[in-house]
């Protein structure tokens, strides 16, 4: 083998031992978050129920069990407006770190996710519509296993933007086969 064609002045960073700590992460998501969840839940709560006025309003012969449903449905939806998005955000964290990607989201159970850099297969970053009108972003890395993927909705474009460039910067001088 060739020993001159390599190429050394990529950095490898130092293979971890010992394994990552389950950990609470650091930072909250933007404030805003709260907003683009409360104005995400508000947009389905309309189309669904929409939905059924339309079919309470079209088939009278239904109105007996779907009247029932349609204020039970009302009923989770306005829960969910009022209180789901507030505590998501006192909730939720994140953190990147030169060995990992943390993640804590839940609203009934609660989801702690360590992604270890050398797994890290993709690092995306998403916009919906309401959104971008709020200034946030939601950054996906994905793994090769199923299970290995986190997501982080809510930060704040330019802090979003920062970490996906250092996890990238960080994922390609990590020694691994992302597997």
């Amino acid at each position: 083998m060739d020993h001159s064609s390599v190429d050394h002045s990529t950095p490898v960073l130092p293979v971890r031992q010992e394994p990552l700590a389950v950990r609470p992460p650091r930072h909250r998501l933007a404030r805003r978050f709260i907003l683009w969840r409360t104005l995400n839940t508000l947009f389905w709560a309309m189309g669904v129920l929409g939905v059924f006025v339309t079919l309470h309003i079209i088939f009278a012969g239904i109105r007996t069990w779907l009247d029932p449903i349609t204020w039970g449905v009302a009923g989770l939806f306005l829960v969910n407006l009022l209180f789901m998005p507030t505590y998501r955000y006192l909730v939720h964290r994140w953190e990147t770190t030169d060995e990992a990607v943390y993640s804590l989201s839940g609203w009934i159970t609660r989801e702690w996710r360590i992604v270890p850099v050398s797994r890290i297969q993709s690092i995306d970053t998403v916009q919906g519509p309401i959104e971008q009108l709020l200034g946030l972003s939601t950054i996906k890395v994905t793994t090769a296993s199923h299970e290995g993927h986190v997501k982080i909705e809510g930060l704040e474009t330019p802090i979003a933007e920062e970490a996906v460039r250092r996890l990238n910067e960080i994922a390609q001088a990590t020694p691994g086969d992302a597997t």
